[in-house]
């Protein structure tokens, strides 16, 4: 070997040294010298494996339970705010519900009082200042409530209602008070239907702009669950008619005064009909009854007298084995030639296939002279 190879070897060793100490590995295998990484700038990290791999989707994982936090957290949030929203609806529509209630029973309790035989005026006075009383707290309760701010403007309109309904009532009591002298039972019939107005003008504001738009809203929004409360002060808007408050007042007028029934009075039988088959009743000839539990006998009552009539009882009677069948009803108030009806259901006790017979009775009104139209027998055979 000469001096110059081993320059070359001198050369070689220290040139390893300095770069890697596999680089002559390397060069047997690819046969060409591979770039020193100090002099190549930064590279890309290299994954070998699965070690390699590890690392990175412990990574991807992190992420994605921490995005189904976020997301767990979102809908939690919502879930709880949506029931938040829920429970302020439900709360104040129980609460202006339980007003309502309240003032529908007064609404009923004035109808019984001004269809009340024999009433003398101060008794009718006396018992209706209870009542506004009454609606006057109802007013003051909806006033403390507060609506979520979406029915805000509806709950405001619920109160409108109620003020409407004492409005009305008091609108009635200082009538009845100015007229308890008049002779003019037209006038003072005509001032205490307008009073009436207002009543029925409460139920129309109640349902159309406190009801209707609340539910709305409510649908909207949708918030599910929760119902807005009806309150019907009328249900028989007739009562309050012109007509209807003239015999009224003269009713109440001539109790307050201790005078008799004068004039004719008396109210009849007109007809009994069975239904769903809407077949009228014979006292003379057998009627075929289909047993149901639609079954119901619908009993027409028709005043044949001069004055108004009020809480007229009518009775419905089938003698059965071994307890007769009894209902009773009452017709609150039928004006001079008007004819109302009631009706009787739950008949599914009646045993087929036997003759029976229906005593329908209305109870003489006071004053009636001629009752032998206030009651009737009516043979039946029933049949599944």
């Amino acid at each position: 070997m000469s001096t110059h190879d081993d320059d070359i070897l001198d050369f070689d060793f220290f040139d390893e040294a300095a770069t890697h100490e596999d680089a002559s590995s390397r060069e047997s295998r690819g046969g060409e010298r591979r770039p020193d990484r100090r002099d190549s700038g930064p590279r890309p990290p290299r994954f070998r494996g699965a070690g390699g791999w590890t690392p990175l989707l412990r990574l991807v994982g992190l992420i994605a339970l921490a995005i189904l936090i976020v997301v767990v957290l979102v809908v939690w949030a919502q879930g709880c705010a949506s029931d938040h929203e829920r429970g302020a609806y439900k709360s104040y529509m129980t609460d202006i519900g339980s007003v309502g209630s309240d003032s529908a029973q007064i609404g009923s309790q004035l109808a019984t009082l001004l269809t009340t035989a024999g009433l003398k005026q101060a008794d009718l006075l006396s018992q209706l200042g209870g009542l506004i009383q009454r609606q006057q707290q109802d007013v003051a309760r909806a006033q403390k409530l507060r609506p979520p701010g979406p029915v805000r403007a509806e709950g405001e309109h619920a109160i409108d209602a109620l003020q409407l309904r004492v409005a009305g009532m008091q609108g009635l009591s200082k009538v009845f008070t100015a007229t308890a002298k008049s002779k003019d039972a037209v006038q003072a019939g005509n001032l205490l239907s307008a009073q009436g107005r207002r009543l029925i003008a409460s139920d129309v504001v109640w349902s159309d702009l406190f009801q209707l738009p609340a539910k709305a809203e409510l649908q909207n929004r949708n918030v599910t669950g929760v119902a807005v409360p009806p309150s019907i002060f009328v249900t028989d808007p007739e009562l309050y008619s012109a007509k209807s408050m003239t015999l009224v007042w003269n009713r109440v007028h001539g109790a307050s005064t201790g005078g008799s029934p004068s004039g004719l009075h008396g109210t009849n039988i007109e007809s009994v009909t069975v239904q769903p088959a809407n077949t009228q009743l014979s006292t003379t000839t057998e009627t075929t009854v289909h047993i149901s539990t639609d079954l119901e006998f619908v009993v027409g009552v028709h005043n044949g007298g001069e004055s108004q009539e009020v809480q007229i009882q009518v009775t419905l009677r089938i003698p059965t084995q071994p307890n007769s069948i009894v209902k009773t009803a009452t017709i609150p108030v039928i004006d001079p030639g008007e004819t109302k009806s009631v009706s009787f259901k739950d008949f599914s006790t009646l045993p087929p296939g036997e003759p029976l017979k229906v005593h329908v009775e209305v109870k003489p009104v006071k004053g009636e002279t001629n009752t032998t139209n206030n009651s009737y027998e009516y043979p039946i055979l029933t049949t599944i």
